[in-house]
């Protein structure tokens, strides 16, 4: 039975043709993981650190390629070409195609307008970054060349002060950075998408830049927003400055901040004109948005609007219709349309190749130490070359002694590989001085000649001792790159485009859609779903539905316009209307604050309390066994504002918020070793601050946390006079079993 098995399997093999057979004997199983790991991370890793993110001298390899071929080519100080000559060149370090060389050169550009200080000095239509479909024209019609501030870029480029690795087929060498003498990271904006990660750099204004540098230099703990206090877009436009915001993505490197269109009003003709835009928008994208407003009826106030874009600059021009006031249109036109937008920044570095998100001071400091490496670079190979020039001419000088003597030894030498050794010998000098002498030419050999070559020796030795010194001491280096920051920044430095506008600047009266007002009942979870029901549907509805693990966290009777005041696990707090949410039914799950007040990743709900007319207190209970009094109206504001940063202290995670409207109330805490206290919460004076840290209430042992604060009310316990104490801190007492409820935790606003 076995023999005629194996005759079938052989007779099977015999039919199968042989390169089937070949190909099938390649087929063999293997782990996701190990497939992942030995073809998809090469790849994933290529995309991060040869083409995405940009490296600590501000370029992508597609940008470094192609400058340094435009360089190459004489284009630093020589007149303009065909960008199809340099797209070509740069196919020689490039070779991913002509379209995607030229898409890089366009956005180099002067004519696009991306960056705001162009590298390439273009001529010919190279399209606007504020506008979609004003493409840029063939490279055959176009003609570029190195803008001048590239003399900061290449300054260093053949004085060693950085590396260089062969092109893909090792036919040239290409530099690994670019010796850029200015923090360009910073400057030129800058986005890419690998894999896994992404980097979005905006650009900061080349003065204060170097400015900032230069502080950071002198004083490592210097306030950088003071020099340098926000981005600037080559776009212009309006940043609405929040400084608490700008710091935290100068520390982080993430974060996004709002920047607004720039307008004006032509009383005559009773039109808007727009004539700067958020970096992140189009025009295009403007006129479709209001025309799409205007079609379904939430903009009556305009007869037309208009792109009127031309060589003369950006435009778009809006009619008004009669009686509308211009500022409270605007207003509306920030809110609706992407005339306004946000700009999230991402600030993903490549870091000796390894990616790094780093804030502004961070990136500057690193700037800074690589800047160091290549002065010294630099320094060193300026040193070199003196010092070789120097040996030769000491081996000149022992010429000078006879010179007869030398022209002797060279004419009654016979062979001529003889001439270099007898010269060592007759002198005393090395190979390399003897080969110097040796090509000196006939008409040179007089004493004229050689005495005001050797007239450099002194100079060069002066250079060579203050080269030295340069090496040796870390303040002077530091000095060499001060002065270049200062003369670059006076020499292409310039106004910022975009200005700032603060709060009080932006505080306008806006017009309110009248919200109709009738009683409700709100409901909020422990996880944080909201619900707004009406008296009429809670009394025929039935049990309130949750999400399973979820139960009822706070509860009250209001209005449709009551204000609320959500607290976060994260410092902040969230200010909403209940009018803002469609109202509900006790069989729905309700709205998930998280996502409807867009906080951010990882935010949670700690409390939701409603402040009225902002009269009496916030008791903020923290882990740690202290508790801060708050007035409520320290969370008043006069702008419009949806969310407040730092709206309690951060130094202990929060257990809960409590709110007294009407005086002051006995609180209850327990603690996870099964403690108990019960505290008034006159015992706690107000604070002024609202990151106050507060003050002690309970004596926790070590490892200890308070993990449940309630007013008394809704804590359970039966025998306060048990754990009531008259003065705090105090350790509270062992909680009994009759005193453990499982009473439902409950706000009474």
């Amino acid at each position: 039975m076995a023999r005629k098995k194996k005759t079938e399997q052989e007779s099977v093999k015999k039919a199968i043709p042989t390169n089937v057979v070949g190909l099938s004997a390649q087929v063999m199983e293997q782990a996701i993981c190990d497939t992942l790991e030995m073809n998809y991370m090469p790849y994933a890793m290529s995309v991060i650190v040869s083409r995405s993110i940009p490296e600590i001298d501000g370029f992508k390899p597609s940008h470094r390629k192609l400058l340094y071929t435009m360089y190459k080519m004489g284009l630093l100080n020589g007149a303009k070409t065909k960008s199809a000559n340099i797209v070509g060149q740069t196919m020689r370090l490039n070779p991913h195609g002509d379209a995607a060389i030229y898409e890089t050169m366009v956005r180099l550009s002067k004519g696009n307008e991306a960056l705001l200080h162009p590298f390439v000095d273009s001529k010919g239509n190279f399209g606007k970054v504020y506008s979609r479909d004003a493409a840029y024209a063939a490279s055959r019609y176009t003609e570029a060349k190195l803008a001048p501030i590239c003399q900061e870029i290449f300054k260093d480029i053949d004085c060693d002060a950085v590396d260089f690795v062969d092109n893909y087929d090792a036919t040239m060498k290409e530099p690994t950075l670019l010796p850029t003498t200015f923090p360009n990271i910073l400057v030129a904006a800058n986005m890419g998408i690998a894999v896994g990660m992404a980097s979005n750099i905006c650009g900061f204004n080349l003065k204060e830049v170097c400015d900032a540098t230069i502080a950071l230099i002198r004083d490592p703990d210097a306030n950088l927003l003071d020099v340098m206090p926000a981005p600037d877009f080559s776009t212009g436009g309006e940043i609405l400055y929040d400084a608490a915001e700008m710091a935290a993505i100068y520390e982080t490197g993430r974060g996004s901040f709002r920047v607004r269109s720039k307008w004006r009003y032509v009383k005559e003709g009773n039109i808007i004109e727009i004539y700067e835009l958020p970096y992140t928008t189009t025009t295009e994208a403007i006129v479709d948005k209001v025309a799409e407003l205007t079609k379904a009826g939430k903009i009556r106030e305009i007869n037309d609007i208009r792109d009127e874009s031309d060589l003369n600059g950006l435009k778009i021009a809006i009619d008004l219709k009669r009686g509308v006031e211009p500022e409270k249109f605007m207003q509306k036109l920030f809110k609706l349309t992407p005339a306004m937008d946000s700009f999230g920044c991402n600030f993903n570095v490549l870091i000796a190749g390894s990616p790094q998100v780093l804030g502004v001071r961070d990136l500057l400091l690193e700037w800074t130490a690589w800047r160091t490496d290549c002065v010294r670079r630099r320094v060193y190979h300026d040193l070199q070359k003196k010092q070789e020039k120097l040996h030769l001419l000491k081996g000149l000088s022992r010429i000078l002694l006879d010179i007869d003597k030398a022209i002797r030894i060279i004419r009654e030498t016979e062979a001529e590989a003889e001439v270099v050794p007898n010269l060592m010998i007759g002198f005393g000098i090395d190979q390399v001085q003897a080969d110097f002498v040796a090509e000196i030419k006939l008409r040179n050999i007089n004493k004229e000649h050689i005495l005001h070559r050797l007239e450099e020796t002194a100079k060069l030795e002066e250079d060579i001792a203050d080269l030295q010194d340069i090496l040796q001491k870390d303040r002077r280096v530091k000095n060499i790159i001060i002065e270049e920051l200062t003369s670059c920044a006076k020499k292409y430095g310039q106004e910022r485009k975009t200005t700032l506008v603060f709060d009080s600047q932006t505080a306008v009266e806006e017009e309110k859609e009248e919200i109709p007002d009738y009683p409700v009942s709100i409901f909020v979870s422990r996880e944080g779903y909201f619900k707004k029901i009406t008296p009429q549907s809670l009394r025929m509805s039935g049990e309130q539905k949750f999400k399973e693990g979820d139960c009822l966290s706070f509860t009250c009777e209001t209005t449709n316009r009551a204000e609320l005041l959500v607290f976060t696990n994260k410092q902040q707090v969230y200010k909403t209307t209940c009018g803002e949410f469609e109202d509900g039914k006790a069989s729905l799950l309700g709205d998930y604050l998280p996502t409807k007040l867009q906080m951010e990743e990882g935010e949670t709900v700690m409390g939701v309390c409603l402040p009225g007319n902002y009269g009496g207190n916030f008791v903020f209970l923290f882990q740690n066994g202290k508790a801060a009094k708050v007035e409520v109206s320290a969370y008043a504001t006069k702008s419009n504002r949806r969310r407040l940063t730092g709206a309690y202290s951060d130094k202990s995670p929060l257990v809960a918020v409590l709110h007294l409207p009407k005086g002051d109330r006995q609180v209850a805490l327990t603690t996870a070793d099964g403690r108990a206290l019960v505290f008034s919460t006159a015992q706690l004076a107000v604070k002024t601050t609202r990151s106050t840290q507060g003050v002690a209430v309970l004596s926790l042992k070590k490892k200890d946390i308070v993990e449940k604060a309630v007013f008394f009310e809704d804590s359970g316990i039966s025998d306060p006079s048990r754990y009531r104490v008259r003065k705090i801190p105090a350790a509270g007492a062992i909680l009994r079993g009759e005193d453990v409820g499982e009473t439902q935790i409950t706000m009474d606003l």
